[in-house]
């Protein structure tokens, strides 16, 4: 997934509004007592109603998932799954269009950029389905005594995805639940239900797939997701959200010594060195602050300037961000859609405001649109705040909205101190062109991914994940797939002299 590809403008968004978005459980289209409304964040309008599940639809959904795992050969046929991943990277690619445009509808993304999601499933699906032979090792320990390690699926995984990415985020942690032979139950936002079905919609047909192997749940609350949590029956969670939950579902679990995989939240440094190409850093750093509209774990959004370049760089990047064409993703000429909802502008811009009351200066005010067309949705211009105090909340907590600061460094070590003065350690950008600093700086920063003149480069092959507060574990790459297995180690003495 590479933020900087462009991608092609969607032409319009429509949506049904007589739909009626349901869950998929035991390979059936499941409803609920309780309904919710799906929203168009750029105007406010009714896209459809939801089946808003809760225990009962997760109950049902792992008694599902551990019959496929106890009567289907899913866990031990591993051509079987990798042909099934297959399938279902080809399913994606043929519906790519229809969930680029119920993203843009229902998620508020502009089209390049649910382009670029829809774009990473497939990717993640195909390395995936590489990685299902899970075979162990053996070897002859010694004369007649033979040992081998062989690698099992854990059981059924609980799976629980947040709404600023569901497509790409659901399958970067379902694609390797599956590869390793779990079956799966999926929690995803009542903020995303139309595209939680489409999800539901394309996955379903794919053919091969044992029924129950794949359950999918959408809910406004938390119910579904604590029986999961608390569920015997339910070895692993995978999580992607915020520390605050993520400590939670950490302190829940542990009297089942559930295993977790949590990506969490980020405060991802930029740091821009006197030597850096300014040009380039100000293109990816405005690109790092907006993107899904702020609402991603690894907004740029702590920028860190060496002193001689600082007025530059805040002249350069205010110029920017005060350009930057705020839209619906029906407008092909938008570059920055809606935060998800109304209710989240205004915790962001309150946030805005209580930095600017202890002492942060504004660059950039932006905040949020109240009149014409752009007041009916939630949209939040970019916001740029310069900063002396990183103890500052806006500094050290995570904004999730296109909020950035910006601080002056003198020295590397400066720079290298403040970057790492922060409970979140996700990601973490260095812009210049020395020959030795970048290694060094990288080495030295509490990240679990660095950018070296560039911004949010993330492929399949190689894994993500964070230090501290940002989580535990690691998604995509061979490390991905741990949480998802057993060891098991059989030793026998065959009679050998």
């Amino acid at each position: 997934m590479e933020i900087l590809e462009k991608a092609p403008a969607s032409k319009g968004v429509t949506a049904d509004t007589q739909s009626i978005a349901k869950h998929w459980i035991g390979g059936e289209w499941i409803d609920s007592q309780k309904h919710g409304i799906s929203l168009n964040p750029a105007t406010g309008g009714s896209l459809g109603t939801y089946a808003d599940g809760g225990d009962a639809e997760a109950g049902r959904a792992v008694d599902a998932a551990l019959t496929a795992f106890r009567q289907t050969g899913w866990k031990s046929d591993h051509a079987l799954r990798s042909k099934v991943l297959l399938a279902m990277a080809d399913r994606i690619e043929t519906r790519a269009n229809d969930l680029i445009q119920i993203l843009c509808a229902e998620n508020g993304k502009i089209a390049s950029e649910a382009a670029m999601e829809v774009d990473a499933a497939p990717m993640l699906l195909r390395y995936w389905a590489a990685k299902t032979f899970t075979a162990g090792r053996s070897g002859e320990v010694r004369p007649g005594s033979f040992s081998f390690t062989i690698r099992e699926a854990v059981g059924v995984a609980g799976i629980i995805a947040p709404f600023n990415a569901p497509v790409a985020l659901t399958i970067r942690a379902l694609a390797p639940a599956l590869a390793a032979g779990a079956t799966t139950v999926v929690k995803l936002p009542g903020l995303t239900a139309q595209t939680n079905h489409l999800i539901c919609e394309i996955l379903s047909g794919t053919p091969d797939l044992p029924i129950g192997v794949i359950n999918i749940l959408t809910e406004s609350g938390s119910e579904a997701a604590q029986f999961l949590v608390n569920s015997p029956d339910v070895p692993v969670i995978s999580f992607t959200g915020s520390s605050k939950t993520g400590r939670a579902i950490m302190a829940a679990g542990a009297s089942r010594l559930k295993r977790l995989s949590l990506e969490l939240g980020g405060k991802t440094p930029m740091l821009v060195f006197n030597d850096a190409d300014i040009e380039a850093a100000i293109f990816a750093i405005g690109k790092a602050v907006t993107i899904f509209s702020g609402q991603f774990c690894m907004t740029g959004s702590r920028i860190l300037v060496q002193r001689a370049v600082a007025e530059r760089v805040k002249q350069l990047l205010a110029e920017r961000l005060e350009k930057v064409r705020v839209g619906p993703a029906s407008d092909p000429s938008s570059e920055l859609g809606p935060m998800i909802d109304k209710a989240n502008v205004l915790r962001v811009n309150g946030v805005v405001e209580e930095a600017i009351a202890s002492g942060a200066k504004v660059i950039v005010r932006g905040g949020p649109a109240t009149e014409g067309i752009l007041g009916k949705g939630a949209f939040y211009r970019p916001t740029l705040l310069e900063v002396t105090n990183p103890d500052l909340p806006v500094v050290q907590q995570e904004v999730f909205g296109p909020v950035a600061t910006l601080q002056v460094f003198d020295t590397e070590a400066e720079a290298i101190a403040l970057a790492n003065y922060s409970d979140y350690g996700l990601a973490a950008g260095i812009w210049t062109r020395d020959v030795d600093r970048p290694w060094r700086v990288a080495k030295a920063l509490q990240a679990g991914t660095i950018w070296i003149n560039t911004y949010a480069q993330v492929f399949p092959e190689f894994e993500e994940g964070g230090y501290k507060q940002s989580g535990i574990g690691r998604l995509n790459g061979e490390a991905a797939m741990e949480a998802f297995l057993e060891y098991k180690h059989i030793t026998f003495n065959p009679g050998i002299k």
